[in-house]
Protein backbone atom coordinates (compact mmCIF):
# COMPACT_ATOMS: atom_id res chain seq x y z
CA UNK A 1 0.00 0.00 0.00
CA UNK A 2 1.62 3.12 -1.11
CA UNK A 3 2.08 5.78 1.74
CA UNK A 4 4.66 7.72 0.16
CA UNK A 5 7.62 9.62 1.31
CA UNK A 6 7.63 10.27 5.43
CA UNK A 7 8.25 14.01 5.63
CA UNK A 8 11.21 15.06 7.26
CA UNK A 9 12.65 11.89 7.69
CA UNK A 10 16.22 12.18 8.60
CA UNK A 11 15.51 15.76 10.81
CA UNK A 12 12.71 13.85 12.79
CA UNK A 13 14.32 10.92 13.66
CA UNK A 14 17.71 13.10 14.19
CA UNK A 15 15.27 15.23 17.01
CA UNK A 16 14.89 12.37 19.09
CA UNK A 17 18.60 11.61 19.70
CA UNK A 18 18.36 8.18 19.52
CA UNK A 19 19.66 5.53 22.44
CA UNK A 20 20.42 1.98 20.82
CA UNK A 21 18.69 0.91 24.01
CA UNK A 22 16.14 3.27 24.22
CA UNK A 23 11.95 2.87 24.07
CA UNK A 24 10.97 5.15 21.21
CA UNK A 25 7.05 6.02 20.14
CA UNK A 26 5.74 6.63 16.71
CA UNK A 27 2.71 8.00 17.29
CA UNK A 28 1.76 8.57 13.73
CA UNK A 29 2.48 5.04 12.42
CA UNK A 30 1.26 5.14 8.76
CA UNK A 31 3.53 3.70 6.24
CA UNK A 32 6.12 3.26 8.71
CA UNK A 33 8.74 5.18 6.97
CA UNK A 34 9.54 7.39 10.39
CA UNK A 35 9.51 4.06 11.89
CA UNK A 36 11.92 2.17 10.10
CA UNK A 37 14.14 4.77 10.58
CA UNK A 38 13.90 4.88 14.18
CA UNK A 39 14.24 0.35 13.77
CA UNK A 40 17.72 1.34 11.94
CA UNK A 41 19.13 3.63 14.92
CA UNK A 42 18.20 1.21 17.40
CA UNK A 43 20.02 -2.24 18.98
CA UNK A 44 18.83 -5.49 19.64
CA UNK A 45 17.46 -4.16 23.24
CA UNK A 46 16.03 -1.32 21.63
CA UNK A 47 12.02 -1.19 21.11
CA UNK A 48 9.21 1.20 19.35
CA UNK A 49 6.01 1.16 19.69
CA UNK A 50 4.14 2.29 16.82
CA UNK A 51 -0.11 3.88 16.82
CA UNK A 52 -2.46 4.22 14.16
CA UNK A 53 -6.16 4.48 14.46
CA UNK A 54 -6.41 3.64 10.59
CA UNK A 55 -7.08 0.04 9.97
CA UNK A 56 -5.43 0.83 6.45
CA UNK A 57 -1.79 0.97 8.14
CA UNK A 58 -1.54 -2.13 9.66
CA UNK A 59 -0.98 -4.06 6.30
CA UNK A 60 2.27 -2.13 7.05
CA UNK A 61 3.09 -3.32 10.47
CA UNK A 62 7.09 -4.18 10.30
CA UNK A 63 8.34 -7.78 10.80
CA UNK A 64 10.84 -6.89 13.63
CA UNK A 65 10.49 -8.63 17.57
CA UNK A 66 11.78 -4.76 18.95
CA UNK A 67 8.48 -3.29 17.02
CA UNK A 68 4.65 -3.31 18.71
CA UNK A 69 1.79 -1.59 16.58
CA UNK A 70 -1.23 -0.53 18.55
CA UNK A 71 -4.42 0.28 16.25
CA UNK A 72 -5.45 2.93 17.88
CA UNK A 73 -5.89 7.07 18.32
CA UNK A 74 -2.35 8.88 19.75
CA UNK A 75 -4.91 10.32 22.47
CA UNK A 76 -4.97 7.04 24.85
CA UNK A 77 -0.85 6.96 24.16
CA UNK A 78 -0.10 7.09 27.98
CA UNK A 79 -3.40 4.16 28.98
CA UNK A 80 -1.85 1.59 25.81
CA UNK A 81 1.54 2.11 26.83
CA UNK A 82 1.11 0.64 30.46
CA UNK A 83 -1.33 -1.58 28.85
CA UNK A 84 1.71 -3.24 27.02
CA UNK A 85 4.36 -2.88 29.88
CA UNK A 86 5.65 0.29 29.30
CA UNK A 87 5.57 3.10 31.97
CA UNK A 88 7.96 5.57 30.59
CA UNK A 89 9.76 5.75 27.21
CA UNK A 90 12.92 8.24 25.78
CA UNK A 91 11.18 9.62 22.92
CA UNK A 92 8.39 9.92 20.80
CA UNK A 93 7.89 11.46 16.97
CA UNK A 94 4.50 12.94 15.65
CA UNK A 95 3.45 13.32 12.09
CA UNK A 96 0.22 14.75 12.28
CA UNK A 97 -2.73 15.64 9.54
CA UNK A 98 -3.70 13.31 6.86
CA UNK A 99 -1.40 10.79 5.59
CA UNK A 100 -0.77 10.73 1.35
CA UNK A 101 -2.46 7.18 1.33
CA UNK A 102 -5.58 8.79 2.63
CA UNK A 103 -5.66 11.76 0.55
CA UNK A 104 -5.04 9.14 -2.25
CA UNK A 105 -7.80 6.74 -1.91
CA UNK A 106 -10.58 8.30 -3.51
CA UNK A 107 -13.10 6.59 -1.11
CA UNK A 108 -11.41 8.16 1.86
CA UNK A 109 -13.39 10.80 0.86
CA UNK A 110 -10.62 13.20 2.38
CA UNK A 111 -9.33 14.80 -1.28
CA UNK A 112 -10.35 17.82 -2.97
CA UNK A 113 -9.91 15.90 -6.00
CA UNK A 114 -12.21 13.10 -5.89
CA UNK A 115 -15.81 12.87 -6.16
CA UNK A 116 -16.75 10.37 -3.15
CA UNK A 117 -19.17 10.23 -0.43
CA UNK A 118 -18.68 12.67 2.35
CA UNK A 119 -16.52 10.93 5.22
CA UNK A 120 -13.20 12.05 6.05
CA UNK A 121 -12.81 9.00 8.60
CA UNK A 122 -9.66 8.34 9.87
CA UNK A 123 -11.24 5.55 12.15
CA UNK A 124 -13.40 3.81 9.90
CA UNK A 125 -14.90 2.07 12.80
CA UNK A 126 -16.64 5.12 13.92
CA UNK A 127 -20.52 5.85 12.91
CA UNK A 128 -19.23 9.90 12.79
CA UNK A 129 -18.31 11.31 9.66
CA UNK A 130 -18.53 14.25 7.39
CA UNK A 131 -21.79 13.55 6.23
CA UNK A 132 -22.62 14.16 9.74
CA UNK A 133 -21.89 17.34 10.05
CA UNK A 134 -23.03 18.65 6.94
CA UNK A 135 -26.34 17.52 7.33
CA UNK A 136 -27.29 17.25 10.66
CA UNK A 137 -24.97 20.27 12.16
CA UNK A 138 -26.86 23.24 13.26
CA UNK A 139 -26.30 26.22 11.26
CA UNK A 140 -24.11 28.09 14.86
CA UNK A 141 -22.47 24.82 15.19
CA UNK A 142 -21.62 24.50 11.22
CA UNK A 143 -20.60 27.91 11.20
CA UNK A 144 -17.86 27.50 14.36
CA UNK A 145 -16.36 24.55 12.95
CA UNK A 146 -15.84 26.59 9.32
CA UNK A 147 -14.44 29.61 11.43
CA UNK A 148 -12.73 27.98 13.61
CA UNK A 149 -11.39 25.44 11.89
CA UNK A 150 -11.45 26.39 8.22
CA UNK A 151 -10.23 30.05 9.65
CA UNK A 152 -12.94 31.32 6.35
CA UNK A 153 -14.52 34.48 6.84
CA UNK A 154 -17.56 33.15 4.85
CA UNK A 155 -18.40 30.57 7.19
CA UNK A 156 -21.20 32.41 8.85
CA UNK A 157 -22.84 32.73 5.01
CA UNK A 158 -21.89 29.06 3.58
CA UNK A 159 -23.50 27.65 6.67
CA UNK A 160 -26.86 29.66 5.83
CA UNK A 161 -26.89 28.00 2.41
CA UNK A 162 -25.33 24.75 3.81
CA UNK A 163 -29.05 24.68 5.96
CA UNK A 164 -31.35 25.96 3.06
CA UNK A 165 -29.65 23.33 0.45
CA UNK A 166 -29.99 20.07 2.89
CA UNK A 167 -33.61 20.81 3.16
CA UNK A 168 -34.08 20.58 -0.43
CA UNK A 169 -31.78 17.27 -0.45
CA UNK A 170 -29.53 15.73 1.51
CA UNK A 171 -25.80 16.64 0.34
CA UNK A 172 -23.83 12.90 0.34
CA UNK A 173 -20.69 13.70 -2.04
CA UNK A 174 -18.07 16.03 -2.12
CA UNK A 175 -19.54 17.21 -5.74
CA UNK A 176 -23.22 17.80 -4.41
CA UNK A 177 -21.29 19.70 -1.28
CA UNK A 178 -18.92 22.09 -3.93
CA UNK A 179 -21.97 22.70 -5.92
CA UNK A 180 -23.67 24.12 -2.84
CA UNK A 181 -20.67 26.14 -1.92
CA UNK A 182 -19.84 27.03 -5.20
CA UNK A 183 -20.76 30.87 -5.00
CA UNK A 184 -17.80 30.57 -2.55
CA UNK A 185 -16.07 29.68 -4.81
CA UNK A 186 -14.20 31.88 -7.38
CA UNK A 187 -11.93 30.22 -10.14
CA UNK A 188 -8.50 31.63 -8.87
CA UNK A 189 -9.10 30.51 -5.13
CA UNK A 190 -11.57 27.63 -5.88
CA UNK A 191 -8.76 24.70 -4.12
CA UNK A 192 -7.56 27.19 -1.71
CA UNK A 193 -10.71 27.65 -0.41
CA UNK A 194 -12.09 24.09 -0.83
CA UNK A 195 -8.99 22.89 1.05
CA UNK A 196 -9.86 25.20 4.25
CA UNK A 197 -13.47 23.54 4.00
CA UNK A 198 -12.22 19.93 4.13
CA UNK A 199 -10.15 20.84 6.41
CA UNK A 200 -12.73 22.48 8.88
CA UNK A 201 -14.91 19.77 8.65
CA UNK A 202 -12.32 16.94 8.76
CA UNK A 203 -10.99 18.32 11.90
CA UNK A 204 -14.10 18.17 13.40
CA UNK A 205 -15.05 14.28 12.34
CA UNK A 206 -11.62 13.25 13.50
CA UNK A 207 -11.56 15.63 16.82
CA UNK A 208 -8.27 16.02 15.48
CA UNK A 209 -7.35 19.96 17.91
CA UNK A 210 -8.91 17.67 21.00
CA UNK A 211 -7.24 14.30 20.64
CA UNK A 212 -3.71 16.81 19.78
CA UNK A 213 -4.02 18.11 23.32
CA UNK A 214 -4.62 15.48 25.39
CA UNK A 215 -1.63 13.78 23.55
CA UNK A 216 0.72 16.79 23.79
CA UNK A 217 -0.55 16.57 27.96
CA UNK A 218 0.69 13.44 27.98
CA UNK A 219 3.83 13.48 26.45
CA UNK A 220 5.01 15.08 29.83
CA UNK A 221 3.42 12.01 31.93
CA UNK A 222 5.31 9.19 30.02
CA UNK A 223 8.43 11.00 28.73
CA UNK A 224 11.94 10.34 31.11
CA UNK A 225 13.82 13.21 31.68
CA UNK A 226 16.06 14.11 29.18
CA UNK A 227 13.42 12.14 26.57
CA UNK A 228 12.23 14.36 23.27
CA UNK A 229 9.25 14.92 21.27
CA UNK A 230 9.57 15.71 17.74
CA UNK A 231 6.45 16.64 16.08
CA UNK A 232 5.82 17.62 12.60
CA UNK A 233 2.60 19.93 11.92
CA UNK A 234 0.70 21.13 9.04
CA UNK A 235 -1.41 23.96 9.25
CA UNK A 236 -1.25 27.32 12.49
CA UNK A 237 -4.32 25.57 14.66
CA UNK A 238 -2.27 22.53 14.88
CA UNK A 239 1.55 24.70 15.11
CA UNK A 240 -0.07 26.99 17.62
CA UNK A 241 -1.00 24.37 20.09
CA UNK A 242 2.53 22.52 19.86
CA UNK A 243 4.22 25.45 19.93
CA UNK A 244 2.83 26.76 23.20
CA UNK A 245 2.25 23.64 24.86
CA UNK A 246 6.42 23.50 24.74
CA UNK A 247 6.99 27.26 25.75
CA UNK A 248 4.21 27.42 28.40
CA UNK A 249 2.93 23.85 28.89
CA UNK A 250 -0.70 24.92 28.65
CA UNK A 251 -2.22 25.77 25.56
CA UNK A 252 -4.02 29.50 26.57
CA UNK A 253 -2.75 32.01 28.91
CA UNK A 254 0.64 31.99 30.68
CA UNK A 255 1.76 29.74 33.64
CA UNK A 256 1.67 31.48 36.78
CA UNK A 257 5.24 33.19 37.90
CA UNK A 258 6.99 33.22 41.22
CA UNK A 259 8.46 36.56 43.03
CA UNK A 260 11.33 36.73 40.36
CA UNK A 261 9.13 36.19 37.51
CA UNK A 262 10.33 32.61 36.61
CA UNK A 263 8.21 29.60 35.58
CA UNK A 264 8.57 26.03 35.73
CA UNK A 265 7.86 24.22 32.31
CA UNK A 266 7.80 20.65 31.16
CA UNK A 267 9.96 20.99 28.12
CA UNK A 268 12.71 23.44 26.84
CA UNK A 269 12.45 23.76 22.76
CA UNK A 270 15.85 21.85 20.85
CA UNK A 271 16.92 24.83 18.36
CA UNK A 272 14.63 26.57 16.31
CA UNK A 273 11.49 24.69 13.88
CA UNK A 274 12.45 23.09 10.90
CA UNK A 275 10.62 23.18 7.79
CA UNK A 276 11.49 21.17 4.29
CA UNK A 277 13.54 21.84 1.56
CA UNK A 278 12.55 23.18 -1.87
CA UNK A 279 14.30 20.15 -3.03
CA UNK A 280 12.10 18.03 -0.70
CA UNK A 281 8.98 20.08 -1.66
CA UNK A 282 10.00 19.30 -5.00
CA UNK A 283 9.77 15.89 -4.58
CA UNK A 284 7.17 15.70 -2.03
CA UNK A 285 4.29 18.12 -2.23
CA UNK A 286 3.02 17.27 0.78
CA UNK A 287 6.36 18.23 2.31
CA UNK A 288 5.36 22.22 1.25
CA UNK A 289 3.17 23.25 5.06
CA UNK A 290 5.33 21.23 7.52
CA UNK A 291 6.89 22.56 10.55
CA UNK A 292 9.21 20.35 12.88
CA UNK A 293 9.64 21.20 16.50
CA UNK A 294 11.79 19.09 18.99
CA UNK A 295 11.50 19.44 22.36
CA UNK A 296 13.47 18.20 25.26
CA UNK A 297 11.43 16.98 28.50
CA UNK A 298 13.27 18.71 31.78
Amino acid sequence: MDYHNPVLLKETVNGLNIKPDGVYVDVTFGGGGHSREILSRLGPEGKLIGFDQDKDALVNAIDDERFLLINQNFRFLKKFLRFHGFRTVDGILGDFGVSSHQFDVAERGFSTRFEADLDMRMNRETNFSAYTVVNKYEEGQLRDVLANYGELRSAPAMARVIVAAREEEKIKTSEQLKKVLSRFLPAHKENKILAQIYQAIRIEVNQELEALKEFLLQTNEVLEPGGRISLISYHSLEDRLVKRYIRNGMFEGEPEKDVFGNFEVPFKAVGKFIVPTKEEIKMNSRARSAKLRIAEKL
